[in-house]
């Protein structure tokens, strides 16, 4: 057996009987979002720590655990918190969450994050729909012995973030009168801030919108064959685009501000899913 789908299902084995349901929707709430998980309908919380061989994550703004709780009438499993590839854990512990929920049967993963706006149009504090990503710059999650369990050797990648739920979601923010951009994210490994000029090369390349995660989990979650859809919380102008330093305490502001909208956009988009 593949060592990394070894991984994934001693850890699936380990809780299976601890899930209070088979969740439909996977949700990961990224910098500064976690707080959406008190919205929930909760039914039980698990500690990453207290899945063996899971991997912990050490940000600050990411608790680390899985929150199982209906959203409306939809169940679903919550990630408050990931981790991210420049902690230094491999790319195949970073996407173990991703191939995890898929295992707990969940069919759609809802990806958040905080990032950094490239677009000239963007100001802290907004939405954009991740309608596609740029994958350069991070180790892709698939390089290896192909793991046929979780899909195939070549995966397409032509629509990876699924149109009618991105559909829904634009429905659902013009419905409540919620600001959304749409736009291309692109991952970069950080933890270090983009200079001016990566930045300079990130907007010719057609980017939106930057951060340090999402796009390898969405690769991850596209090789299994789930639905993906995703929302870029705007948290910052990305650097050279203002005179201000890049922090990360800035970044959480920024999303803590912009939660309760973010909230409501969540939910409604949810239940309709």
């Amino acid at each position: 057996m593949n060592q990394i789908y070894e991984k994934v299902v001693k850890c699936y084995e380990s809780i299976k009987d601890r899930l209070p349901f088979k969740p439909k929707v996977a949700l990961v709430l990224g910098s500064g979002l976690g707080n959406y998980a008190d919205t929930m309908e909760v039914k039980a919380e698990l500690s990453y720590s207290e899945i063996d061989g899971f991997p912990v994550s050490t940000v600050p703004g990411h608790a680390g655990k899985f929150i199982f709780g209906y959203v409306k009438d939809v169940p679903v499993v919550c990630m408050k918190g990931r981790v991210h590839y420049y902690e230094g854990y491999p790319i195949s512990d970073v996407v173990l969450p991703a191939r995890l929920i898929k295992m707990m049967g969940a069919e759609i993963l809802f990806l958040t994050n905080a990032s950094g706006g490239i677009n000239p149009s963007f100001d802290a504090g907004s939405f954009m729909l991740i309608k596609d990503h740029i994958s350069c710059f991070a180790p892709n999650p698939l390089i290896g012995e192909n793991i046929e369990e979780f899909g195939c050797r070549f995966p397409d990648m032509s629509t990876v973030y699924d149109l009618e739920l991105q559909s829904i979601i634009k429905r659902k923010a013009e419905e409540y009168g919620i600001p959304l951009k749409e736009g291309i994210y692109v991952q970069l490994t950080g933890p270090s801030f983009e200079s001016p000029a990566e930045i300079q090369m990130l907007r010719t390349l057609g980017a939106d919108a930057v951060g340090m995660s999402t796009v390898v989990e969405a690769i991850a979650a596209n090789h299994m064959g789930m639905k993906i859809c995703g929302i870029s919380c705007v948290a910052n102008l990305a650097a050279g685009m203002t005179d201000q330093p890049l922090t990360h305490e800035e970044v959480q502001e920024a999303a803590n501000q912009a939660a309760p909208l973010f909230c409501r956009l969540v939910t409604e988009a949810i239940a309709s899913f």
